[in-house]
């Protein structure tokens, strides 16, 4: 059971930071646009199954589309999003110049991270509640002893804090990333 406590928690870790890897700081990351989804024939497909993502410099993105025909779909999922970007085309070839982030922008991007964060952590403790749960229930079949599982429940908390802790590091790193001018 513990094993299991063990990968759930650490796959909520996990989501978090691929959360925060698309979360825009002041250099270009190809993070940014590779969650973004594109509907191509009637499909949404990840854009790295649809371009290459590049960034040659600090404050550029390049994007090789694979499909010369899909480049309008990949356009128009870079517009659609939330990033404020303005694609620029040449041929197969998709440029994304990314604005400096304003100290408004940049406030906006932590409460943006906490609510992330915030999210993770109730995944992990939701965690922790069905594993609880489940160990109650075992107590109350008679399967286990009152004082085994006292002592599980105990581990899945320490389990918990630690993940919590892994989700506030996170979290400090990608704000300092952002705040960072």
């Amino acid at each position: 059971m513990t094993d299991s406590v063990d990968n759930r928690m650490e796959s909520a870790v996990a989501h978090l930071k691929s959360k925060l890897g698309g979360i825009r700081t002041g250099r270009a990351n190809p993070g940014l646009v590779t969650h973004l989804q594109v509907d191509y024939y009637g499909s949404m497909l990840p854009m790295q199954q649809m371009a290459n993502v590049s960034a040659p410099e600090t404050n550029m993105l390049v994007l090789s589309v694979f499909d010369k025909s899909a480049v309008h779909a990949v356009e128009k999922a870079i517009q659609m999003s939330d990033l404020g970007l303005n694609p620029q085309t040449e041929g197969s070839t998709i440029r994304l110049k990314l604005p400096e982030l304003t100290e408004q922008r940049r406030k906006d991007l932590v409460k943006v991270i906490k609510g992330e964060s915030e999210e993770a952590k109730v995944a992990v403790r939701n965690i922790r509640r069905d594993e609880i749960d489940a160990l109650k229930d075992l107590e109350k079949k008679k399967e286990i002893t009152e004082d085994d599982s006292k002592s599980e429940q105990d581990a899945i908390q320490k389990k918990t804090d630690r993940a919590i802790e892994k989700i506030d590091q996170v979290t400090r790193e990608k704000e300092s990333e952002i705040m960072t001018v």
